[in-house]
């Protein structure tokens, strides 16, 4: 018996040393445009590109000696390279942040591919567009994530129920030999 554990235990070591690493993006957001000029702002573009709903954030700075018109729009534009897809522009929302000035957007993401990011800036003081392009990544396990990660609490729930019904019935069992000696 202990040495099927000892079997099992170091198949399941060998598996894990073994696997690959995943290419799924899990965490904050990150950045693909930074520090760019772009019309008549520098602008910081971060994303999180999420199968399904990924998010764009673009952080907007003025020209040194100049400032942010009020009526700036941002769109940003999305479109696979493979080119299966036209072009699709979403409007930026804009979200004043701790005295940073920054946008929000929301584009659709339908495949696990690499995906051509268009960014276009509007404004009385000028227009300007810049590109990059993100990898759209799996959420962490789709809809099996949450009894994947549920898992462990459930296991340790059942260890716990399974050790209280033998304590019961040990109990239980020691109450009936004292209350019926020599039966």
């Amino acid at each position: 018996m202990r040495h099927r554990y000892l079997t099992c235990g170091l198949l399941l070591l060998l598996l894990l040393a073994v696997s690959a690493p995943a290419s799924a993006h899990i965490g904050p957001p990150f950045p693909i445009i930074e520090n760019q000029k772009v019309g008549p702002c520098v602008i910081a573009l971060w994303t999180h590109p999420d199968i399904g709903t990924g998010a764009f954030y673009v952080m907007v700075d003025p020209q040194p000696g100049s400032d942010i018109c009020s009526n700036l729009k941002v769109k940003i534009g999305v479109k696979p390279e493979s080119g299966r897809l036209p072009e699709v522009f979403y409007n930026a929302e804009r979200d004043d942040v701790r005295g940073q000035i920054q946008y929000k957007a929301f584009a659709d993401f339908d495949r696990d591919e690499w995906w051509r990011v268009h960014l276009v800036i509007e404004s009385s003081k000028g227009n300007g567009e810049v590109f990059s392009r993100v990898e759209a990544t799996p959420t962490v396990l789709g809809r099996f994530g949450l009894v994947f990660f549920l898992s462990p609490f459930l296991a340790v729930a059942f260890l716990w129920y399974r050790g209280v019904s033998r304590t019961r019935k040990r109990r239980k069992k020691r109450v009936q030999e004292i209350q019926a000696p020599g039966t």
